[in-house]
């Protein structure tokens, strides 16, 4: 994830823009003229939908982008010109036609769920003039860009001939040229970098029912051949995807709970188009691309996936591991680099036999914040705090064990009396200590924004568990 942020790519998206409007409410009634619930709102929101999905997620993993599309003269128009220009995005390129409505999708939601959705757009092809308009704003800054990215919803823009010509000429500069497709003929996408169906629109687009591996094996070769794609993706939802090139790959997912599927394919196409023009080859780009669709189908509505979010899914997949929740200082405070938008605690100790007091202290930390930093003194640092017969456990086996604990985001050893200098390295937001310093200087508060103390167990002690082992 480290090498991504070394790079701003520029990068093109053309396609259908729209606006996706929410209106959110509760609902505790039924309508007394009709049989339909009646839902009190409470808050409006509008976002870039379609293709400005695409830009959103783009935007939020950091590339520069600029969009080609046609909207209407209408006060929607407006309204999505203003929102590409407040999101730093280079509209310049957009074209108007006249008697076109400029799409809008608006929905109902109540208590998390979408009651209805109306829609308001222009779903007929561009005219001929907007579609010259486009190519000729096309051919002139095409040079400039890493990617150029397709977002098809069928609303007109993409025509085939225009779809067929940009290809052609991003190709004559060695751009990437990626498309997420629509409809089920795909032959305009012929000569594309690749393509990112799901599988009931690879079904639909190769006439191959995908039931198994050796039918989903014919589609994605078909797609890949006939259309003369360096890549096929056809992705799998909670089976990932799979990569159709000079060989075929399953990169897997981890499922997680799905709360809305809108905007996945974009994410899937933004998140490809930005990690190919960072460098990353065809794997290593699909791994980013399933990560950050998982964050995505996390959240309500048409939604956006930064670097720092996918770093954290991606931590939470390897948490499992408690070895690898163990960290250096050095690779602790590189790491918490990506993680400032969390609330992050830090508390220390031996927790040389580990019991039912630690864990249960640690779990009060952990609600502190969004991740638990745990500083564990080292043997010699305990030697000297408990005496030469301490500890019973070695360092590695008391910080795997911590670890273990859902609790613990990460673990570093320190050898010094105080963790004052790794409290420094990690800038925590909340200090956490046992509710014996009541009244006592506590080290590191002053670099913490907050302090917290937190009542150990009564009885629960390593020094009792020890005098109970030599009786």
């Amino acid at each position: 994830m480290d090498r991504l942020r070394e790079y701003t790519p520029k990068i093109l998206v053309v396609g259908d823009l729209m606006l996706d409007h929410y209106l959110w409410g509760n609902c505790e009634r039924i309508s007394p003229e009709a049989p339909v619930q009646v839902v009190d709102i409470h808050k409006e929101t509008t976002v870039l939908g379609g293709a400005g999905n695409v830009i959103n997620n783009l935007i939020t993993m950091g590339a520069q982008v600029s969009v080609l599309s046609v909207i209407g003269e209408d006060s929607n128009g407006e309204e999505l010109l203003s929102m590409l220009e407040s999101s730093g995005v280079d509209a310049s390129s957009l074209v108007k036609q006249k008697g076109r409505y400029t799409s809008k999708k608006s929905r109902v939601i109540a208590v998390n769920q979408q009651i209805i959705r109306y829609d308001m757009e222009s779903k007929d092809n561009i005219d001929s003039k907007c579609e010259d308009e486009l190519y000729d704003r096309f051919e002139a800054i095409v040079e400039s860009f890493d990617a150029v990215l397709l977002s098809d919803y069928g609303k007109g823009v993409l025509t085939d001939n225009l779809t067929c010509k940009l290809i052609n000429l991003a190709k004559k500069h060695n751009k990437f040229v990626l498309a997420d497709p629509k409809g089920d003929d795909y032959s305009k996408y012929k000569g594309a970098t690749l393509i990112t169906p799901n599988k009931k629109e690879a079904i639909e687009a190769t006439k191959i029912n995908i039931v198994d591996e050796e039918s989903l094996h014919k589609a994605g070769e078909l797609l890949k051949s006939s259309l003369e794609l360096d890549y096929a993706i056809i992705t799998l939802s909670e089976d990932g995807m799979a990569i159709f090139g000079d060989e075929v790959t399953k990169v897997p997912t981890v499922a997680r709970e799905v709360f809305d599927v809108t905007g996945a394919g974009d994410t899937v196409l933004a998140s490809f188009g930005y990690a190919l023009s960072c460098n990353l080859d065809i794997k290593e780009s699909a791994l980013f691309a399933t990560s950050a669709a998982a964050v995505v189908i996390g959240k309500l509505g048409s939604a956006t996936v930064s670097l720092d979010e996918i770093d954290m899914y991606e931590h939470s997949l390897r948490s499992g591991k408690a070895d690898s929740k163990i960290k250096t200082k050095d690779e602790i405070a590189e790491l918490l680099k990506n993680f400032r938008n969390k609330k992050i605690v830090f508390t220390n100790g031996c927790f040389d036999i580990l019991h039912v007091g630690h864990v249960k202290y640690l779990e009060i930390a952990k609600s502190f914040g969004d991740m638990l930093i745990v500083g564990l003194n080292s043997d010699e640092s305990v030697r000297r705090l408990k005496g030469e017969s301490r500890p019973i456990n070695i360092s590695e086996d008391r910080a795997y064990v911590l670890s273990a604990l859902e609790s613990v985001s990460f673990v570093v050893e320190f050898g010094e009396d105080t963790p004052y200098e790794l409290i420094k390295a990690i800038q925590p937001d909340v200090l956490v200590k046992g509710g014996d310093y009541k009244g006592k200087e506590v080290i590191g508060s002053d670099i913490a924004k907050e302090l917290r103390l937190v009542d150990f167990v009564d009885g629960k002690s390593t020094t009792n568990i020890i005098k109970r082992a030599q009786l």
